[in-house]
C-alpha cells in the first residue's frame, strides 16, 4: 500500500480508471451478544468451492451495483484457494433454495479478522436482515480468539454502509484511495452495473 501524499486540490484521472475513497471501520472488543437467529426460511450455507460458477453468480447478484468485481476476475485456482482455506469462513444466504447473500470472515491475520465480504441481494436490503446477518456475523467472529475485527467500505458501497457499521459497533479508523480500472469498460461488469458511479469511455 502506497502513501498518498498530494497537495491540496483536484486531480484528473486517466481515462478508464476509477477513485475509490476507501474507510476503514474496527472493532477492538467483543460486544453484548445480541439475537443472532434467522427469521423462518431462511439459512446460512457453506460456500461449495467445487462449484465456482455458483459462487460467482451469488457474489455478482449481490457486488454488481456495489462495483464489487474482484472474485470476478480472478483465476479459479486463486479464488477456489481462498474459499477451501480454513482460515476463511466464507458463506451464502438462502432464502429456501435462492441466493441473497454473502458473508465471510477472514481470520488469517490473527488475532485479527476481517469482515472480508458482508451484502445483500438488492430484494433483501431493508428487509432487517443485514442486521441478522451482521449479529451473525460478529458472534462467529468474536467465538474465535481475535483481539480485533475490522472491515472496509467505500463510496461505491450503500450510501447507509458506513452508518450501519457504526451502529454496529465499529469504528472508523482510516482513509484510504483505490485507484483501479473501471471494470464495466473490460466486460467484467455489464455497462449498466452500479449506475451512481459515472461510466466514461475513454477517447
Amino acid at each position: 500500500m502506497q502513501k498518498l501524499d498530494l497537495p491540496l486540490g483536484y486531480y484528473e484521472l486517466p481515462k478508464g480508471r476509477l477513485a475509490n475513497v476507501v474507510t476503514c471501520l474496527e472493532m477492538t472488543s467483543k460486544p453484548k451478544s445480541k439475537d443472532a437467529s434467522l427469521p423462518a426460511g431462511y439459512s446460512l450455507r457453506r460456500v461449495d468451492v467445487k462449484d465456482l460458477d455458483s459462487y460467482r453468480s451469488i457474489f455478482r447478484k449481490v457486488g454488481e451495483d456495489l462495483m464489487w468485481f474482484s472474485r470476478l476476475i480472478m483465476p479459479d485456482e486463486k479464488l477456489a484457494a481462498i474459499l477451501d482455506n480454513p482460515q476463511v469462513d466464507s458463506y451464502a444466504l438462502y432464502l429456501d433454495e435462492n441466493a441473497i447473500g454473502l458473508l465471510e470472515l477472514d481470520f488469517k491475520d490473527m488475532p485479527n479478522c476481517e469482515l472480508a465480504f458482508f451484502g445483500l441481494a438488492k430484494e433483501a436490503i431493508g428487509s432487517g436482515l443485514g442486521r441478522a446477518l451482521m449479529n451473525i456475523a460478529i458472534r462467529r467472529a468474536w467465538e474465535k480468539p481475535i483481539t480485533r475485527f475490522w472491515v472496509h467500505t467505500c463510496h461505491f458501497d450503500h450510501p447507509n454502509a458506513i452508518g450501519f457499521y457504526k451502529r454496529s459497533g465499529f469504528t472508523p479508523y482510516s482513509l484510504m484511495v483505490e485507484i483501479h480500472d473501471d471494470p464495466r469498460l473490460v466486460g467484467k461488469l455489464p455497462r449498466h452495473a452500479s449506475p451512481h458511479v459515472a461510466l466514461i469511455d475513454p477517447k
